[in-house]
């Protein structure tokens, strides 16, 4: 299974956050499967630190780097297939990350439950 890592879970996992859940937990640490975070996830981290609403480690790059994630850009398709997308949601985060699980076949970890009337593969964080 590939996974998509919402931001809150992506920051859950780093902490060791006892939030997320076992089952969570173990799709993550499963080396059979292969987990992603997006751009956006590190944009909209980046923007909450910024505006003094999350603290991160100093070397938040660093620490990313050391983990067996793999990075998924945003590309020109996902920028369409967020305007394809019924307005179900309207954070514009959450929305990239819809319309990347729907492209790019990924399975979305998130504890959003809005998420799940855009009918797409979910895992409950």
């Amino acid at each position: 299974m590939n996974l998509l890592l919402d931001t809150h879970v992506l920051l859950w996992w780093l902490d060791d956050h006892p939030t997320l859940s076992k089952k969570t937990k173990a799709a993550i640490a499963d080396g059979k499967n292969l987990v992603f975070v997006s751009a956006v996830v590190i944009w909209e981290i980046r923007i909450k630190q910024a505006l003094g609403k999350l603290q991160i480690p100093k070397d938040f790059r660093k620490v990313l780097g050391g983990q067996p994630f793999e990075m998924l850009d945003i590309t020109v398709e996902h920028a369409h297939a967020v305007g394809d997308l019924p307005a179900h949601h309207r954070d514009p985060f959450d929305r990239m990350l819809v319309a990347q699980a729907k492209v790019e076949g990924l399975t979305l970890v998130t504890r959003d439950i809005r998420l799940k009337k855009y009918k797409i593969p979910l895992i409950e964080a």
